[in-house]
């Protein structure tokens, strides 16, 4: 049961900060227990990094649909470009999908 620092980032995650206090079951200098106790939670004003993960992906994601809709409003032309962007968008859903599957494992992992 030693103390440790906790993260808490603007989304609602959270990481294991810096090692503060030893318990009484740890007498071995550098050494922890093994059970993590907070300590006091440090708000962090950013995001973690899956979410900036998922976040980057989503706005690929729009790029690509606004270049698709604008490809059409030109006419039928850019075929393989818009064949090659749908390409890209399942490719990005799969992504996203994973990131936030990814997500959900660590938080439930508690």
């Amino acid at each position: 049961m030693c103390f440790f620092d906790q993260h808490r980032f603007a989304c609602g995650d959270w990481k294991w900060g810096h090692f503060r206090q030893h318990c009484n079951r740890e007498y071995r200098t550098g050494e922890t227990c093994g059970m993590k106790l907070i300590m006091q939670t440090v708000p962090v004003s950013h995001k973690c990094k899956l979410c900036d993960k998922i976040d980057t992906k989503q706005r690929r994601r729009i790029a690509e649909e606004d270049r698709i809709s604008r490809w059409k409003r030109e006419g039928g032309k850019f075929r393989a470009s818009i064949d090659r962007s749908y390409d890209m968008i399942k490719s990005l859903d799969r992504e996203i999908y994973d990131l936030r599957n990814e997500r959900m494992r660590k938080s439930q992992a508690i």
